[in-house]
């Protein structure tokens, strides 16, 4: 016989977050029989999830942006890395400002909470807190970003970014703890889990396992990342629910051993090794670096005898976390820097000079020039654009497939693959940075057979499909720094336009005018990719 044992299984020893009180008001202790409620008026959750949403859209962790700044001190950085924090670092204070959002995709709104089992809202939660994400999404200049099914293949944008994923759980005591997360569907989509086994635990096999792994995130996810590697789990879903909250530091306070009532821990050993995996496998900043990761996060749980589910994933450079509480003395929400521009150096890093690149010439003109110049070569790019992103992609296979011509603006002008923000008042252009290249792979090799596509920019590595088609037909793939999304809309896009498929609304084709607007050569015409050589 064993004695029974219950703990928390994410036992989180303390909790350091500073935190700003939006208001004493909807919250009253009340008496029910012998004992003391909370209760909440429900207009206090649709408050504190608008405030929340706001912040985090504009704002980063203190934290966050300290460690930016290490990347400028470092001595080891690369001239990426550098180069990247430093445009990170501006973008964040542009975004701080309140008018554009720090990346143009404003994310999935998710809410984890704590429910004390003595708070009394008398309604559906959820509800009340997804009108607060409705509000914060009405009222700024943030992308509506989520596409509802009508019939299995029949989608529309919903117009408010709802639904919100809202998971709320039961606690004891009379308090109501928040996680609130703007997930954009990048770094989203960099989350993996993956079926192992009890062979895996062991030294050697896990540092084989972690290095294969790690280049699976590739850089499509705007690096610097934090990351986390969660071992275990009692199912796959708590894993990988695992892996969520601790990219958002929300496990940074667990303990570091294992018990036998089988709580959570962070392995401190293993996450200064996979950090060291990271920065050796010089494929950080972006284009090439120390630092793909800002920080490690790797946390071991129970499993069952037959399973080993393992989990990997980011929270990236737009770090979107922020906590809530709602207590007794009101409701609060984490306090954001309000002033990036502290950690901003006097003088910009050194850097070669770019190749100018005017894109308000003939297409051939244009290949011919980027065809002098090797991969890696640093860009300015000035003049036309048309921008086009996955549902306007799959509209022009679409016309091909019919028999219909490509659109000549597909031909005429290199294609960006982005979906903006709202665009705010008196403004050319909402936050507005690249979108993950990897979806548009496979339509390169047809689109370019056809004429179009022939110089792409967007952020992130591609497939060898992607490299073959621009040796076959003379393309070229160029890099755009994922992250800075405020600071290219403010600094770089001069002009705006819908030229099709308005209806698709943040995915409707659009042209635009850049000015110096920075760029890489990561493919060339010649069946070079950077990321191959790393």
């Amino acid at each position: 016989m064993i004695d029974f044992i219950y703990q928390d299984p994410y036992p989180i020893l303390k909790d350091d977050t500073q935190y700003r009180k939006i208001t004493s008001d909807f919250v009253k202790v009340e008496k029910f029989g012998e004992r003391e409620v909370l209760t909440v008026d429900p207009k206090g959750l649709e408050l504190l999830a608008e405030e929340a949403l706001t912040d985090v859209s504009f704002m980063l962790r203190t934290t966050h942006l300290q460690k930016l700044r290490k990347i400028l001190d470092d001595p080891e950085a690369t001239d990426n890395d550098r180069f990247v924090a430093y445009n990170l670092l501006q973008n964040a204070s542009v975004a701080a400002e309140g008018q554009l959002p720090s990346c143009q995709d404003t994310g999935t709104a998710i809410v984890m909470a704590k429910k004390g089992e003595s708070i009394f809202t008398g309604v559906d939660d959820a509800e009340w807190l997804s009108k607060g994400i409705f509000n914060t999404y009405q009222k700024r200049n943030l992308r509506y970003s989520q596409i509802v099914p009508i019939s299995m293949f029949e989608e529309k944008n919903s117009g408010s970014n709802l639904p919100a994923q809202i998971d709320i759980y039961a606690k004891k005591g009379a308090s109501y703890e928040f996680l609130f997360m703007a997930k954009g569907g990048g770094s989203a989509n960099k989350t993996y889990l993956y079926q192992q086994t009890k062979s895996l635990l062991n030294d050697k096999s896990m540092d084989t396992f972690i290095r294969a792994k790690i280049k699976d995130l590739g850089t499509s996810a705007c690096p610097p990342y934090h990351l986390a590697l969660v071992i275990g789990g009692t199912s796959a879903e708590a894993n990988l629910s695992a892996v969520k909250k601790a990219s958002a530091g929300y496990y940074d306070h667990l303990p570091t051993s294992g018990n036998m009532a089988g709580q959570a821990f962070r392995d401190l050993e293993w996450e200064e090794r996979v950090q060291k995996i990271c920065q050796e496998s010089e494929i950080g900043a972006q284009f090439g670096g120390k630092y793909f990761t800002h920080d490690v996060r790797v946390i071991r749980l129970p499993r069952h005898a037959a399973s080993c589910p393992v989990g990997l994933g980011v929270s990236c450079s737009a770090d979107r976390n922020i906590k809530g509480k709602i207590t007794k003395d009101g409701i609060f929400v984490e306090q954001l820097e309000v002033n990036p521009k502290q950690f901003l150096p006097e003088t910009a890093p050194h850097l070669e000079a770019p190749v100018e690149i005017d894109l308000d010439q003939p297409m051939a003109d244009i290949l011919a020039k980027l065809s002098q110049y090797p991969i890696k070569t640093r860009l300015k790019l000035n003049g036309t654009v048309i921008v086009a992103r996955d549902i306007a992609h799959a509209k022009i296979k679409e016309l091909l497939d019919a028999g219909k011509p490509m659109p000549e603006y597909f031909k005429n002008h290199p294609v960006y693959y982005a979906g903006p923000a709202k665009t705010p008042e008196g403004m050319p252009s909402g936050s507005f940075g690249p979108t993950t290249a990897g979806r548009m792979d496979v339509y390169v090799d047809e689109f370019q057979k056809h004429g179009g596509s022939m110089i792409m920019l967007a952020k992130g590595n591609r497939t060898k499909q992607v490299t073959d088609a621009c040796n076959k037909y003379g393309g070229f793939y160029l890099g755009s720094i994922g992250g800075p999304a405020a600071i290219l809309a403010q600094d770089n896009i001069l002009k705006v336009e819908v030229v099709d498929f308005e209806e698709l609304g943040m995915e409707a084709v659009r042209k635009i005018t850049v000015k110096d607007f920075p760029a890489f050569i990561i493919t060339d015409d010649k069946g070079n990719d950077f990321f191959e050589n790393l």
